[in-house]
C-alpha cells in the first residue's frame, strides 16, 4: 500500500470510528465503543498486513480476519466497505435492518467477507483457533519444497468478554500447546465491560495467562501508537511456533468527549449531540452523515489493487505446484471445492447378521471405511477415543507443537471442541471435520452447534453413549432430554441409528449433506438387521425413516397399528412387532433415524411410509417423550423416559423404566380397545 502521511492516516482511521456511529446512530442501536477505540490497530492490520482479495472473498490463500467481539460489528462492515467488498455505502446506513447485509452481529455467508457468525463471545477464539489448524494441517499436506501454496495468517480481534468465556481459555490452550505460529490475537484491552470497569469481576494478568499457555505475548500501551501495532504484528509473524496474542491498551469511545472511557459507550448509540460532539472532537464535518473522504476511500481501496495482484502471483504458484505434481491437482481442487472424491464410499462396510454391536463400534467402521479415501478428512475426540470408536487407523495424533495429526486430541474440552470443529470447517479444504464424545456433555458444545446450525458448517458432531442405556454409569451420564433438544435447532441433522447398517447409512447420508449433522450412537449392543436389504436400509436412512418390516396380510393394504423408533429401541419394536404378528395384529415398524430428513421429503412418501388414516401409533425412544406426537398424533402413544435415568445394567434400567417389547404390546392393545 502507498505510503499515508500521518495526517491521512489519522483521517482514514476517524473514518472508520465516524461511519461507526453514524450507522449506530441512524438505527438508534448498536455497540459503538469498540470500533471507535480499536480503529487504529484495525486499520494498521488491515492496510499494512492482512492479505486479502476484496474482488473474490473465497480466494483458498487469504489471511482470515475474525472479529470475535462481534458485538463491535461495524467495525468489520465498515472496513468492508471501505477496502471494497461488496457491501455498498446503503447497506451501512441499513445497520441492523430488515433485509440488510449488516446485522446486528456479523453472520457468516450472509455478508461478503465474513469468515464466521460471532457474538456469541468466545465462539470466534474458538473458531480461530481451528481455522489456525487448518492451515496448518493443510500446509503439511498439499505443500512441497519450493510450493508453499497454503500460507497464511489468521488474525483476531478479541475482547474482554470473549476472554472471560471459559471456551477461550480451553481453545487458547491447545492453540498453545499445538503451536499454532500462525495465528494472532489483538486484543482491544480497554478496562471496560457492559455493567461498567472491567476490574469489578476482571483482574486476572491476562499475558501471563497466555505466556502460561505456551503463546507469545506482547503489550502496547497507547491503542493509537501505529509503530508500535505495526511492530508488534511483524514480530508475532515472525513467532513461528507459538500463537501471538498483542495486548492493545486502548480507549472505548475513543473520540467522545462525554463517553470515552466509559461503559455507557459499549453498547448504546451515543446520542445525536454527543455524536455532534465527537465529531467535533475529531476535525470531522458534522453536516455530512457517513462522510468519507475521497483520498481515505482511495487509500483502502488500494486494497483491491494488491489483493488482485497476490491472488494473481499465488495462481501462478498453483499451477506451477500442480505442473511438478499432478497427482496432487484433483485431490487439492477436490478438498477446497468440499468435494467428494471418485470412490469415497466403495468401501462401506457389511457385517454378520448373528452378531449383535454397539452402534458406536459400527460408526467406528464405517468412520475408517470413509475416511481412508478422503485424507483431508479429521476429527478427534475429547479424551474418549476408545470409548466413541472415532480413531482414523494407522494415522497420526496431534501433540506438542504438533497440529499435523489427522486424528486430532482435544482433551477434556468440549466447550472449544465444538468451535474449533466450526472453524476447521470453515477454513475450506477440511472435508466434513468431525468431534466426539459422549451424549451428555453435547450440552458443553450446544453454542457451538447452534452456530454451526446457523451458518450451514459442513461439521460432523458425534455422540455415543446415547440414552439410559449407559447403565452402571447412572443418571450424570445418562441423557435423556438431549436428542430431542438437539432436534429443536433448525438447520442441524439428527441421527439417531438403530443397528450397524443403519449407523454406517447415517455416515453415508451426512457425507452429502451441505449442513452440519449429529450421529448419535449407543454404548450396549443390538441385533443386526437384516443384510439382504441393504440397499433398502441406505435409501431409508437417506429418507430419515422408512418402514423397516411390515405384516403380510393387511387389512385394506394398511396396518392396524404403527410402531415408530429409533436408534437401540428400533430392537425393541422388531420384537413387539413379531409379538403382535403372533396376536394377528396387522403391524407396521416405521424406523425413523433423522426426523429432519424425513420432513424434508414429499408428502406423498411421508403419508406412504405414516399412512394418515392410521391413527394407532406407538412411538419408543429411550428419552424424553415431548415432540413424539408430531408423529403419532393426540391419539398415539408415546413410551420413553420422562425422569432421570439410574445405576443399574442397562437391561434392568429398560425393564424398570417400560422399555420393553411387552410395553409396546400392552400399549398397543389399549390403543386398539380404545377403537
Amino acid at each position: 500500500m502507498t505510503t499515508a502521511s500521518p495526517e491521512l492516516q489519522e483521517r482514514a482511521i476517524n473514518t472508520i470510528r465516524t461511519l461507526s456511529i453514524d450507522a449506530i446512530q441512524k438505527a438508534n442501536s448498536g455497540h459503538p465503543g469498540l470500533p471507535m477505540g480499536s480503529a487504529a490497530m484495525a486499520y494498521v492490520l488491515w492496510t499494512r498486513h492482512l492479505r486479502h482479495n476484496p474482488a473474490n472473498p473465497k480466494w483458498i490463500n487469504r489471511d482470515r480476519f475474525i472479529l470475535s467481539a462481534g458485538h463491535g460489528s461495524m467495525l468489520l462492515y465498515t472496513l468492508l466497505h471501505l477496502t471494497g467488498y461488496d457491501l455498498p455505502l446503503e447497506e451501512l446506513k441499513n445497520f441492523r435492518q430488515w433485509g440488510s447485509k449488516t446485522p446486528g452481529h456479523p453472520e457468516y455467508g450472509h455478508t461478503a467477507g465474513v469468515e464466521t457468525t460471532t457474538g456469541p463471545l468466545g465462539q470466534g477464539v474458538g473458531n480461530a483457533v481451528g481455522m489456525a489448524l487448518a492451515e496448518a494441517f493443510l500446509s503439511k499436506h498439499f505443500n512441497r519444497d519450493g510450493h508453499d501454496i497454503i500460507d497464511h495468517y489468521t488474525y483476531a480481534i478479541v475482547s474482554d468478554g470473549d476472554l472471560m468465556e471459559g471456551i477461550a481459555q480451553e481453545a487458547a490452550a491447545l492453540a498453545g500447546h499445538w503451536g499454532l505460529g500462525k495465528l494472532i490475537f489483538l486484543y482491544d484491552d480497554n478496562d471496560i465491560t457492559l455493567d461498567g470497569e472491567a476490574s469489578m469481576i476482571f483482574t486476572e494478568d491476562i499475558l501471563k495467562r497466555f505466556d502460561a499457555q505456551g503463546w507469545h505475548t506482547h503489550r502496547i500501551h497507547d491503542g493509537n501508537d501505529l509503530t508500535a501495532i505495526d511492530d508488534a504484528i511483524k514480530t508475532a509473524k515472525r513467532e513461528a511456533n507459538r500463537p501471538s496474542i498483542i495486548s492493545v491498551k486502548t480507549i472505548i469511545g475513543y473520540g467522545s468527549p462525554n463517553k470515552a472511557g466509559t461503559s455507557s459507550a459499549h453498547g448504546s448509540p451515543l446520542g445525536a449531540e454527543e455524536v455532534k460532539l465527537t465529531k467535533e472532537a475529531l476535525g470531522w464535518p458534522t453536516d455530512e452523515p457517513f462522510f468519507i473522504p475521497g483520498d481515505v476511500l482511495e487509500l483502502y481501496r488500494e486494497a483491491l489493487t494488491a489483493g488482485a495482484a497476490e491472488e494473481s502471483a499465488w495462481d501462478a504458484e498453483l499451477n506451477a505446484y500442480k505442473a511438478a505434481f499432478p497427482d496432487m491437482a484433483q485431490p487439492f481442487d477436490d478438498a477446497f471445492a468440499g468435494r467428494l472424491p471418485q470412490g469415497w464410499d466403495s468401501d462401506m462396510p457389511t457385517f454378520a447378521p448373528d452378531k449383535p454391536q454397539a452402534t458406536r463400534a459400527a460408526n467406528g467402521v464405517a468412520l475408517n471405511a470413509i475416511a481412508k479415501h478422503i485424507p483431508t478428512m479429521i476429527g478427534g475426540d475429547a479424551d474418549l477415543a476408545g470409548s466413541t470408536k472415532t480413531l482414523i487407523k494407522g494415522e497420526d495424533n496431534t501433540g506438542p507443537h504438533s497440529p499435523y495429526g489427522r486424528n486430532v486430541r482435544f482433551g477434556v474440552r468440549e466447550h472449544a471442541m465444538g468451535a474449533i470443529t466450526n472453524g476447521l470447517a470453515l477454513h475450506g479444504g477440511i472435508i466434513k471435520p468431525y468431534s466426539a464424545t459422549f451424549l451428555t456433555f453435547s450440552d458443553y458444545m450446544r453454542p457451538a452447534m447452534r452456530l454451526g446450525a446457523l451458518m450451514q458448517a459442513p461439521a460432523v458432531y458425534v455422540f455415543t453413549h446415547d440414552s439410559i442405556g449407559v447403565g452402571e454409569d447412572g443418571p450424570t451420564h445418562e441423557p435423556v432430554e438431549h436428542v430431542m433438544s438437539l432436534r429443536l435447532i433448525p438447520g442441524l441433522y439428527v441421527f439417531r441409528p438403530g443397528d450397524a447398517y443403519e449407523s454406517a447409512a447415517a455416515w453415508k447420508t451426512t457425507m452429502e449433506l451441505n449442513g452440519p449433522a449429529t450421529l448419535i450412537f449407543s454404548r450396549q449392543e443390538v441385533p443386526v438387521l437384516d443384510g439382504d436389504n441393504v440397499e433398502g436400509i441406505y435409501e431409508g436412512v437417506a429418507h430419515g425413516g422408512y418402514v423397516v418390516a411390515e405384516s403380510e396380510d393387511l387389512p385394506d393394504d394398511l396396518p392396524e397399528v404403527i410402531l415408530l423408533a429409533t436408534g437401540t429401541e428400533l430392537s425393541i419394536a422388531l420384537e413387539a412387532f413379531e409379538n403382535l404378528e403372533e396376536a394377528g395384529v396387522a403391524t407396521r415398524v416405521v424406523s425413523m433415524p433423522c426426523w429432519e430428513l424425513f420432513e424434508e421429503q414429499s408428502q406423498e412418501y411421508r403419508d406412504m411410509v405414516l399412512p394418515p388414516e392410521v391413527t394407532a401409533r406407538v412411538s419408543i425412544e429411550a428419552g424424553v417423550t415431548t415432540g413424539w406426537q408430531k408423529w403419532i398424533g393426540l391419539d398415539g402413544k408415546a413410551i420413553g423416559v420422562d425422569k432421570f435415568g439410574a445405576s443399574a445394567p442397562y437391561a434392568k434400567i429398560y425393564e424398570e423404566y417400560g422399555l420393553t417389547a411387552k410395553a409396546v404390546v400392552e400399549a398397543v392393545g389399549e390403543l386398539l380397545e380404545e377403537d
